[in-house]
C-alpha cells in the first residue's frame, strides 16, 4: 500500500504494478486534471486554488527555537493534495543532484577540515553514491519526459550542457526548451564573465513525448496544472500506465491518520477517513510516500505498546534533521528594453552551477556547498507589481502607477537555491496544542536560521547581482536578504547506514520495521542545491525495484 500519491507515490506503483504487484494507493486529495487548470494568477500564485482544505487546515506551526511558542508559519509550506500531489502544481525543473552532494560531509572535511562544518550541524553522507542512483535518474527522465542537454555522457562533456553535472548514461529523451531573448541575454552574459550557462532541465515536452502532447509557453505552468498535460506530472505519464495494469486501486480523498501495528509491532495496515467515515485498509506493506511534513506526523501520531514515541521512532530519530531551501533573489532594471518574461514557463531559463557544491574554492568564505542560480521566465504582472521595487520608487500612488507603467516590462530576476545543512536543534515534532479538523496534532517547526546559511545566501545575491549587471542591468535590488523556501522541505526520516542517526536504510526502509517504507525528501541526508523533484523520484524508483526484488523477505507471515 502507498500512502500519498503524488510524485513519489506515482513512480513506485508504476515500478511495482508493472512488476506484477497489487497496489492500493490512498491519496488525501482528489482527481485533477487538465480541465482543472486556469489562466489565473490571483488564483493560482496568490490564493493557491491547487492546495485542498484538507492541506490549508494542517498547516504547520513554526518557532525559532525550543524556548519560544509556536506560531502560525511564516512561510509557505503548503503542497497539493491530489492525485499526482505537488507535480501537479510545480515548475518542472528537474536537474539532478551533483555527485558531491552525495558526500558533502566527507569532501568538505577533506578539502577544508573538520572546522569547516559548523558547530551543531548533524551533515551527513548520504548512504549512497550519485553512481548507484544514476540509473533511477536515467529511469525517471524517461518516464515521465525530461527536457534537456546533456553535460557528460559517459565521461564525454558536451559543449551545451552543465560541465558539472556526474556521468549519465545517454542524453535527455528531449531538447531542450526553445531559448529566448531573455535566456540568451543571460546566457551570453554568463560567458563573458568565464561561468557556464545551460539551458535548464525541464519537465515539460519540448515536443510531443510518450503520447502526450508539446508545451505552449502559456506561462501558466507553477502554481497551476498543464492545461494539456505537457508537464510530466506523475498524474498524467506513469499513473494512467500503472492503471493500465489492472492492478492499481486508487482511493482519494482519503485521509490517513494512523499507521495500525499488530501484536508484534509489525504494520498491517492504516485507518483512514474518507465522507467523515473512518475506515480500515490492510496491507503487507506499507509506503508513506506524503510530503515531508506529513510522514513525520504519521508516524509520530502512531503510537502503540510497541512504539509508544511513534512508529520507527525507538532511537528517537523521526522529525530530525529538518532542512530547507535559502533562496535569494535578486531584480534587475533593464532600461528600455522589453524583456517579455511573464510568458513562457518558469524552467524556461538560463542555468548556472558554477557557484553550486564544491565548483568554487571555499577557503575563507565562512560556509561550504552552494546553489544553481537560474534565470527564469514567468514573471507575471501581479507579483511584478507586488514584489520588490528599488528603494526609491514608492510603493503606493500616482508613481508608483507611472513607474510600473514605464518599466515593468523591463524587469528581470535570477534567483538560487542554497544547499542548506541539517543542525541538531533543527526539527519537526506534533504541536501539543495545535490540531487539525480531526484533532490529529499539527506538525510544529523548530528552524533556525544559522550564519552558515546566511553567509551562504549573501555570497550567491552577490552572484546574482554581478550576473545580472553583466546582462545590461542598469541597477538592482532584493525585496530581502532571503527567502525560506519551506515547500522544498526535507528531513525527519532521514536515510543513513546506523538507526542511531537516521530512521531509514540505503533501501529506504525502516531501520526499525521491515516492512515500512518511505518515499520522498523526508528521507534526504542534506538538500543539495537542486530542485528536490527529480531526485526523489530516482530514489522512489529504486526503493519500488528494492521491493520487487525482495518481496517474500520483507512481507511479514500470516
Amino acid at each position: 500500500m502507498i500512502v500519498g500519491l503524488g510524485g513519489a507515490g506515482g513512480i513506485a506503483a508504476h515500478v511495482l504494478t508493472h512488476a506484477g504487484i497489487e497496489v492500493v494507493a490512498l491519496e488525501a486529495g482528489p482527481n485533477l486534471d487538465a480541465t482543472k487548470a486556469a489562466f489565473d494568477e490571483i488564483g493560482n500564485d496568490r490564493r493557491q486554488r491547487l492546495s485542498s482544505p484538507k492541506a490549508r487546515l494542517e498547516i504547520p506551526t513554526w518557532r525559532p527555537s525550543a524556548s519560544e511558542a509556536a506560531k502560525p508559519s511564516p512561510w509557505s509550506t503548503l503542497g497539493v493534495n491530489a492525485v499526482g500531489g505537488s507535480t501537479l502544481h510545480y515548475a518542472g525543473l528537474n536537474p539532478r543532484f551533483l555527485p558531491w552532494n552525495f558526500e558533502s560531509r566527507r569532501r568538505t572535511i577533506e578539502r577544508y577540515g573538520d572546522g569547516a562544518v559548523p558547530a551543531g550541524s548533524t551533515l551527513a553522507d548520504w548512504p549512497l553514491t550519485y553512481a548507484e542512483l544514476e540509473p533511477f535518474y536515467d529511469a525517471v527522465e524517461y518516464a515521465i519526459g525530461v527536457a534537456g542537454s546533456a553535460g557528460n555522457v559517459r565521461g564525454c562533456v558536451g559543449p551545451t550542457g552543465n560541465p558539472f553535472e556526474g556521468p549519465r548514461e545517454r542524453n535527455y529523451p528531449m531538447r531542450p526548451l526553445r531559448r529566448s531573448g531573455w535566456t540568451e541575454l543571460t546566457a551570453g552574459a554568463a560567458r563573458r564573465l568565464d561561468w557556464h550557462p545551460f539551458p535548464a532541465p525541464a519537465a515539460l515536452n519540448s515536443e510531443p513525448f510518450n503520447g502526450n502532447p508539446e508545451c505552449t509557453y502559456c506561462g501558466f505552468c507553477d502554481s497551476n496544472c498543464c492545461h494539456r498535460n505537457a508537464k510530466g506530472a506523475t498524474s498524467a505519464t506513469v499513473i494512467p500506465r500503472a492503471l493500465e495494469t489492472g492492478l492499481l486501486t486508487i482511493e482519494s480523498s482519503a485521509r490517513v491518520v494512523a499507521i495500525e501495528v499488530d501484536g508484534d509491532g509489525l504494520a498491517r495496515g492504516v485507518t483512514y477517513v474518507k465522507s467523515g467515515e473512518e475506515r480500515f485498509q490492510p496491507a503487507r506493506i506499507v509506503l508513506l510516500a506524503g510530503f515531508t511534513y506529513e510522514n513525520s506526523r504519521l508516524l509520530l501520531a502512531s503510537r502503540s505498546t510497541a512504539w509508544p514515541d511513534g512508529l520507527s521512532n525507538n532511537h528517537g530519530q523521526v522529525g530530525q534533521h529538518y532542512m530547507v531551501h535559502i533562496i535569494p533573489r535578486v531584480l534587475g532594471l533593464f532600461p528600455g528594453r522589453a524583456l517579455n518574461i511573464f510568458s513562457g514557463p518558469w524552467s524556461q531559463a538560463t542555468c548556472l552551477d558554477d557557484w553550486n557544491a564544491d565548483n568554487f574554492d571555499h577557503t575563507g568564505l565562512g560556509f561550504v556547498g552552494g546553489g544553481m542560480l537560474a534565470a527564469s521566465h514567468e514573471m507575471k504582472p501581479i507579483g511584478t507589481a507586488g514584489g520588490p521595487l528599488p528603494a526609491t520608487v514608492p510603493r503606493w500612488g500616482s508613481e508608483w502607477k507611472g513607474w510600473l507603467k514605464r518599466n515593468a516590462q523591463s524587469i528581470g530576476s535570477a534567483s538560487a537555491q542554497l544547499d542548506s545543512l541539517s543542525y541538531e536543534t533543527n526539527r519537526l515534532d506534533l504541536d501539543p496544542v495545535a490540531t487539525d479538523a480531526y484533532g490529529v496534532p499539527r506538525v510544529r517547526i523548530t528552524y533556525e536560521t544559522r550564519d552558515h546559511e546566511r553567509r551562504g545566501a549573501a555570497f550567491l545575491r552577490g552572484k546574482l547581482e554581478t550576473w545580472l549587471l553583466e546582462a545590461g542591468a542598469s541597477e538592482t535590488w532584493s525585496g530581502e536578504d532571503f527567502i525560506v523556501e519551506a515547500r522544498h522541505a526535507y528531513g525527519g526520516t532521514r536515510m543513513g547506514d546506523s538507526p542511531e542517526t537516521s530512521v531509514a536504510d540505503k533501501q529506504g526502509f525502516s531501520h526499525e520495521i521491515p516492512n515500512v517504507g518511505f518515499l520522498g525528501a523526508s528521507l534526504f541526508p542534506t538538500t543539495g542545491g537542486h530542485n528536490p523533484t527529480l531526485t526523489v523520484q530516482a530514489l522512489a524508483w529504486r526503493t519500488a525495484q528494492h521491493l520487487t526484488e525482495s518481496w517474500a523477505t520483507r512481507m511479514p507471515s500470516g
